[in-house]
């Protein structure tokens, strides 16, 4: 399948006339219909919310937007709370999901009233002295052993750091409800990026199930599920795309067979995407500055991965653009870098392009998660600018470029400041 940008070179030149390269931008129209159709793939379910995974993509703006298509938000820190709450998040808009959690990060969510979910059996304790037991509270499950779907190992959960054995989770209910918890939540995040309409459903079946189980073990009232994150997307072009119609119908059917029969057809639904929700509605745009022949052809560019990591730590792969040379032929083989002074700073490797001149302009594609978020400042880099690309055709800055005022702010070094 061919990977289009949402920007032609016209545009893009527009926006860089306002906004110098490198910037992310955010499709705001692809956002809003990708929420919508979420939400029409869960409809069967009258509880059913999906919170975003604000460490994605946490910008205010794009945040706004979910929240108008009526999602809540599934935050891991204390400033993502301090975002959700700036946001006008409050109460059971909010997931925290945290671990190794610190106390004030626990004191906000419990002020907030975000649903909080425990990672460990140990933090049943920690809760109940830092902020109180709640009446609705979620504890976090890890299976143990390897995930597998067929004869295909998805991840490996006994070896993640993540969440409590079922005896831990039929413990942590019984020592909740004894301490005033009426209503439970269950969480399990079991693989990353999946590209299989099966994965959720796979999911669902086994907390179905568990659900099932934890009730006749502790009589405890389950209000919802929460199936996490981990759908995918296609980063690359021969990949199928998940089909969320399909996965929500999938789930559905899990619903219908597992927990209807148990008398447990109230149970509500929750998602946590982040990948899934912002990924292929955004690009990062950067301009070329060098180009190097020694061994191999290099591409340099203005970004690196002090912009968009995923590639330099794990290999990943991103689509790349040359607008206005959709069409051309990509019969030239470069390594597509950055500035750092690393050898891993490369966003393609002989990757197969267009003919590649000084002043083009590229776009690597699904950055909209785990893009910018995953920025750093290595080498002196500044974070780049976020620009968000309205439904009507213009764009607004959504978050400026960092500068090295930025930069030495936090030092307190007086030859800096020297005027």
């Amino acid at each position: 399948m061919e990977k289009k940008p949402f920007i032609t070179l016209e545009q893009a030149q527009r926006i860089i006339a306002d906004v110098p390269t490198p910037f992310h931008i955010y499709d705001e129209k692809g956002i809003r219909e990708n929420a919508r159709l979420l939400n029409k793939a869960f409809a069967w379910n009258k509880g059913y919310k999906e919170y975003f995974a604000v460490k994605a993509t946490p910008n205010p703006y794009i945040l706004k937007i979910l929240q108008e298509e009526g999602c809540g938000v599934d935050c891991s820190s204390y400033t993502e709370l301090m975002l959700a709450e700036a946001c006008g998040f409050s109460g059971q808009d909010i997931m925290f999901s945290s671990n190794v959690t610190p106390v004030e990060d626990m004191q906000l969510a419990a002020r907030l009233g975000a649903y909080i979910n425990l990672d460990d059996y140990t933090h049943v304790e920690f809760l109940e002295r830092v902020a109180g037991i709640p009446e609705t509270i979620c504890c976090r499950y890890n299976p143990g052993g390897v995930f597998s779907m067929g004869n295909d190992i998805m991840d490996n959960p006994g070896e993640a750091k993540y969440g409590m054995t079922e005896q831990q989770m039929v413990d942590a209910y019984k020592k909740l409800m004894a301490k005033g918890a009426r209503h439970f939540g269950i969480h399990a995040f079991l693989a990353s990026n999946t590209v299989s309409n099966e994965y959720y459903p796979t999911l669902a079946g086994i907390l179905f199930e568990l659900a099932v189980r934890l009730k006749d073990a502790t009589g405890a009232h389950i209000s919802f599920i929460n199936l996490s994150g981990g759908v995918g997307v296609d980063y690359r072009p021969e990949q199928p795309a998940n089909d969320i119609m399909v996965i929500g119908e999938g789930v559905r059917r899990k619903f219908e067979e597992i927990l209807v029969p148990a008398g447990m057809g109230d149970v509500a639904i929750f998602t946590e995407l982040g990948r899934f929700m912002l990924a292929p509605y955004g690009h990062l745009v950067s301009t070329v500055l060098h180009e190097k022949h020694t061994y191999k052809d290099y591409i340099g560019l203005d970004a690196c991965a002090a912009n968009l990591m995923r590639p330099a730590m794990y290999g990943s792969y991103h689509h790349i653009t040359v607008l206005g040379k959709e069409n051309a032929p990509c019969d030239h083989k470069y390594d597509v870098t950055g500035g750092l002074c690393e050898n891993n700073d490369k966003f393609a490797i002989d990757r197969m392009l267009p003919e590649i001149q000084i002043g083009d302009i590229l776009v690597l594609h699904d950055t909209g998660a785990h893009g910018f978020s995953m920025g750093y400042n290595y080498n002196g880099k500044l974070r780049s600018a976020e620009v968000l690309l309205r439904e009507d055709g213009s764009h607004k800055l959504i978050r400026r470029a960092e500068t090295p005022e930025d930069y030495f702010a936090t030092f307190d070094f007086a030859p800096f400041f020297k005027k």
